[in-house]
C-alpha cells in the first residue's frame, strides 16, 4: 500500500489537469481511471494499414513506473461494449468486460523484452486510413477484467530428438529444424497448430489435414530465410554459414552452438530468441542473437540480428541474408531489397515408402524476403548451397540489422496465387520500410 501511495503522489506531481478532448473512459461500475497519457499514431503512407502493429516504448512515456496490470489502451473512436447478458457471463466468466463509455479498450500486451522484470513496450494493433493520424489513450489504474484470446504462439519443444523453436500466427507458421534456416508451415484455415505439432512430435508433413502441413524443403539451402557472412564479398558463392562451419558435427566443444528462449508469447505477437556462440569459420569468429517474431493476422515474420562478436578476416566483410530458390521455381523477382521466389506443382511431401503415403502436390507456393532499404542491400543470385536469392548488406555501426520473411501457398485463405502474393509482399515491404509514427503527448490527471 505504501508503494502504491508513493506511486500516486508521483503521478500527481507530474500531471496536468485536463478537461479538453474526449470524455474519460469507464468500464463497469468499478473502473474509472483518473490518469491517462495521450498518444497519436500517424500513417505516413498513401495506403491503408490493416491490423498494423504499433509499439509504444516505456522510455517514451512521461510516467514510467506503472504496474503492468494497470495499463489499458483505449481508442475513443471505437464503439463501446454493451453490458453483457447473464448468458454471456456464464459462458465467458466474470472476467468478461462490462459496459464501457467514451471509447473501447483494445487488446494489448505489455512485454519485458530484456527480461529484467521491468516491462519495456506496450504493443497493440489498429487500422489506419491513408495519411490518417489516430489518437489513443493509455489509461492508468488497477484493472482486472479482460481475457484475450491468443492470435499467435511461440514455444520450444524437443522435436525430432533435438531442440526446435516454433513461432506462428494463425495464418502461417515457422520453425528452426535447422538452427539458422527457416522451415515454413502452411495453414489451410486460420488456427494455431505448433503446440500440437511439437507436443505430440507429429511430423509437420503428416499433420491432420485441417492443421496444414510443412511446405518447405531446407536441406543445405537458406530455406524460408537464413543468414550468412560474406567474408570475401568478391566471392559471394562461398559465404560463412553457422550451421555449415568446418567443425559441423564434430561435437559441441568445437562446432557452432545454439541456445533458445521464448521472449514473450501473445496474445498479439510472440518472439523467439536464438543465441549463437562459438561460430568459427576458420577465417573469422562470430557470436550473435536473433529475434524471430510472429504477429497477429500476418503471414510474415520479422527477424532482428545483433552480433555480440563480429571478427571477420577483413574489414570489408558483409552481412548476408536470403531465401532458397523455391522448389520447382518458375519465377523470381528482386528489386529494392525485395526477393520473391515462386514455384508450381511442388512436391511438398515426398512419398513415404514405409507407409505407402502419396506425394502431396502444392499447385502454387511463394516465399519472399524484405531487407529494409536503409541497409542498402545488394542482390545476388547464388548457385551454391542448392540455389538461393541472397542480399549482401554493408556492416552497420552497431553490428545489427533486420529483415522480414513472407510466405503463401495455394491452399491458404489469403494471397494464395501469384498476383495476390506479389501485391501483398510489395505492400508489406512499404509498411515495413515506413512504419507509423508514434508520438507521446501530455500526461493528464482527471479534475476532481
Amino acid at each position: 500500500m505504501k508503494i502504491i501511495c508513493t506511486y500516486l503522489v508521483l503521478l500527481l506531481s507530474l500531471s496536468t489537469y485536463a478537461q479538453s478532448g474526449p470524455g474519460w473512459y469507464t468500464e463497469g461500475n468499478d473502473f474509472a481511471p483518473g490518469q491517462r497519457i495521450r498518444i497519436s499514431v500517424t500513417n505516413v503512407l498513401d495506403i491503408p494499414l490493416e491490423n498494423q502493429p504499433i509499439v509504444v516504448k516505456r522510455e517514451q512515456l512521461p510516467v514510467q513506473n506503472i504496474p503492468e496490470r494497470w495499463i489499458a489502451v483505449v481508442d475513443p473512436k471505437l464503439p463501446s461494449n454493451h453490458e453483457p447478458t447473464m448468458e454471456e457471463l456464464k459462458e465467458m466468466s466474470g472476467y468478461l468486460r462490462r459496459k464501457e463509455t467514451n471509447g473501447h479498450s483494445i487488446v494489448l500486451q505489455v512485454d519485458d523484452v530484456n527480461k529484467d522484470g521491468i516491462w519495456d513496450e506496450i504493443f497493440f494493433i489498429s487500422d489506419l486510413q491513408p495519411k490518417e493520424t489516430r489518437e489513443f489513450y493509455i489509461y492508468i489504474g488497477f484493472y482486472e477484467r479482460g481475457m484475450f484470446e491468443h492470435e499467435v504462439h511461440a514455444g520450444i519443444g524437443n522435436y525430432g530428438r533435438h531442440t526446435v523453436p516454433f513461432w506462428e500466427s494463425k495464418d502461417m507458421g515457422w520453425k528452426l529444424w535447422y538452427p539458422h534456416d527457416l522451415d515454413v508451415h502452411g495453414k489451410r484455415d486460420p488456427m494455431l497448430t505448433a503446440y500440437y505439432e511439437y507436443s505430440t512430435n507429429n511430423s509437420g508433413y503428416y499433420m491432420p489435414w485441417e492443421m496444414g502441413t510443412d511446405i518447405m524443403t531446407v536441406a543445405k539451402t537458406f530455406g524460408g530465410g537464413g543468414i550468412c557472412i560474406f567474408e570475401n564479398p568478391k566471392d559471394p558463392e562461398h559465404p560463412a554459414r553457422a550451421y555449415h562451419s568446418p567443425y559441423k558435427d564434430k561435437g559441441p566443444y568445437l562446432d557452432t552452438r545454439y541456445a533458445y528462449d521464448v521472449v514473450y508469447n501473445g496474445p498479439l505477437r510472440s518472439m523467439i530468441e536464438v543465441t549463437t556462440t562459438n561460430w568459427n569459420s576458420e577465417k573469422g569468429f562470430y557470436e550473435l542473437k536473433q529475434y524471430y517474431s510472429a504477429y497477429a493476422h500476418k503471414s510474415w515474420s520479422t527477424v532482428q540480428v545483433a552480433f555480440d562478436k563480429f571478427m571477420p578476416p577483413a574489414g570489408d566483410a558483409m552481412f548476408g541474408v536470403g531465401i532458397r530458390k523455391i522448389m520447382d521455381e518458375y519465377k523470381s523477382i528482386n528489386k529494392n531489397g525485395i526477393a520473391v521466389s515462386m514455384g508450381k506443382d511442388i512436391e511438398a511431401r515426398i512419398p513415404d515408402e514405409d507407409i505407402g503415403e502419396d506425394v502431396l502436390i502444392v499447385p502454387w507456393q511463394g516465399i519472399g524476403i524484405v531487407v529494409k532499404e536503409k541497409y542498402q542491400p545488394k542482390y545476388h543470385e547464388m548457385t551454391n548451397y542448392g540455389g538461393n536469392h541472397v542480399f549482401m548488406i554493408p556492416q552497420t555501426a552497431d553490428q545489427t540489422y533486420e529483415y522480414m520473411v513472407i510466405d503463401g501457398w495455394s491452399f491458404g485463405k489469403k494471397h494464395n496465387n501469384e498476383a495476390d502474393f506479389v501485391q501483398y509482399v510489395e505492400a508489406e515491404a512499404q509498411k515495413y520500410n515506413h512504419p507509423p509514427v508514434v508520438k507521446v503527448h501530455e500526461f493528464e490527471q482527471k479534475k476532481p
